[in-house]
């Protein structure tokens, strides 16, 4: 055998069994060489190292239908089942008490995304052209199969339009396989000797002598060590830390609560109206469970909903109903914790902040997920004015590190007058990171509140995403060993 090679008996013993198959997959090749599968593959990269062996690796995408996706097959996607089931205009209203609030919400949108059907004034108008689409043929095509998009005979984009809507998922199945090169030929065939080796010497071996007679696997001291990475907190958590760090050092006040909360509270005490866009099916995760209302704030609220309560204000119109505002959701925002800590601490001065989870109904891509941390803050003072906002949000994001900081004129159901910070951030120009504002008499007036009350919700994902150079908010929740591993303690 060629000196220069220095090979451990487990890579001989591979070479050998190579020599004989030339190429072989991992399962192949362990059944030969009587290896574990992981050893053989162990020695198979050390025989690449020397060019003895080659390792080739492809990864092929495939795709299967999720449960949901296989019940759709069998009944048909909501909007099919809709819009079969209709030959004329009909009410909203109607089809979520024929179909459910979840199928007939998750219906309307794709029949107004497909053209199938025109949404207007509550009522659902089909168009006529609800042909069948490339999306229901695919799934038809998977037969209970895992498919590529070869097999499937269609685009990426429905695909993706399928992996959104959570009908598929997605699967990636590497294949490997070993063979020898004509070195490693040209070694095998020189003629192998296997013979047992010693890895580590014991003291039997030292008092006997042993070790003058046995072989001992050779150690290269030019192979890098393996790196060793002392624990740390996640990089997000640290973020999440520091800004905590930074209110309570401004003298704020912690607060937590409920993920649970009423739609009292989530909504209707911030002054949003029971039909806002923001209470439909698609914003909002809606509970079958109820909550008692606060009897001491409910016809208050009422009154300031209906006809504007005691003050200049003309309200919404309408009535309020008690039924809608009793409902449970997971709250949307957290200005359902601020605002009921303000209802129970009415005296100034009130300096309150949470960073805490929300949810929402949204679609899982780059920049949005259904739950999202926020960091709600209120100030609670005599003579509170909007200039102290600023200074107040100014001063944070000074401490976070953002220099540059400007605020431009925003709107916020329940704050006037309102703003929305910007920071400037270097190659992405100025970035708006929340919202913020002084509370509406309409919000206030109800709760017994009597001074101003300044508020801001600001989104932590993003900050995040800015601080950590981030352009994918998931990275923020997947266990990416190396990255969390690599990431930064401090930034300098």
């Amino acid at each position: 055998m060629k000196s220069r090679y220095n090979l451990t008996s487990n890579e001989k013993t591979l070479l050998i069994s190579l020599e004989k198959l030339k190429k072989a997959t991992p399962e192949e090749l362990a059944q030969s060489a009587g290896m574990k599968i992981e050893t053989a593959m162990q020695a198979a990269f050390l025989l690449e190292e020397n060019g003895l062996a080659r390792v080739d690796e492809s990864v092929i995408e495939t795709y299967e239908l999720t449960d949901e996706g296989r019940k759709y097959v069998s009944e048909g996607l909501p909007e099919r089942k809709v819009i079969d089931a209709i030959s004329e205009p009909t009410p909203l209203q109607e089809l979520k008490q024929r179909f459910s609030p979840d199928v007939a919400g998750i219906a309307t949108g794709w029949l107004r995304r497909k053209g199938w059907a025109n949404i207007e004034n509550g009522m659902v108008a089909p168009t006529g052209n609800a042909g069948k689409g490339e999306d229901e043929y695919v799934l038809e095509r998977f037969e209970g199969q895992a498919r590529t998009i070869e097999e499937l005979g269609t685009n990426t984009g429905i695909v993706t339009e399928l992996l959104k809507r959570k009908l598929v998922t997605k699967k990636d199945d590497k294949h490997r396989s070993v063979s020898i090169t004509a070195e490693g030929l040209e070694v095998a065939a020189s003629g192998i000797i296997i013979e047992e080796e010693v890895a580590r010497i014991n003291s039997e071996m030292l008092k006997s002598g042993q070790w003058k007679d046995v072989k001992f696997r050779p150690y290269n001291i030019h192979t890098p060590p393996k790196a060793i990475y002392g624990a740390k907190s996640h990089p997000y958590q640290r973020l999440i830390d520091q800004m905590r760090r930074i209110f309570l050092d401004m003298g704020f006040t912690e607060i937590k609560g409920e993920v649970v909360q009423s739609s009292f509270w989530n909504f209707d005490s911030l002054f949003q109206p029971q039909d806002h866009p923001a209470r439909e099916m698609q914003d909002t995760f809606h509970l079958s469970s109820t909550s008692e209302l606060p009897v001491e704030y409910k016809d208050n609220v009422c009154a300031m909903h209906e006809y504007g309560g005691d003050t200049d204000s003309t309200g919404w119109g309408g009535t309020w109903s008690e039924e809608i505002a009793c409902k449970n959701v997971l709250r949307t925002h957290t200005t359902a914790l601020t605002i009921k800590y303000l209802a129970d601490n009415p005296n100034p001065p009130v300096k309150a902040f949470s960073i805490d989870r929300a949810y929402r109904r949204e679609t899982i891509d780059p920049t949005h997920t259904p739950e999202f941390e926020q960091l709600e803050g209120v100030v609670m003072d005599k003579d509170m004015s909007f200039a102290n906002l600023l200074g107040c949000l100014k001063e944070f994001y000074h401490r976070m590190g953002f220099e540059d900081v400007r605020f431009r004129p925003g709107y916020f159901p329940y704050t006037e007058p309102s703003v929305e910070p910007e920071v400037y951030v270097e190659g992405l120009g100025w970035v708006e990171l929340g919202g913020a504002g002084v509370f509406r008499k309409e919000v206030t007036e109800p709760l017994g509140i009597k001074y101003p009350v300044l508020a801001w919700g600001l989104g932590v994902s993003r900050l995040a995403m800015l601080k950590l150079g981030l352009k994918d908010l998931r990275l923020l929740y997947q266990s990416d060993i190396d990255w969390l591993r690599k990431s930064e303690i401090c930034q300098l």
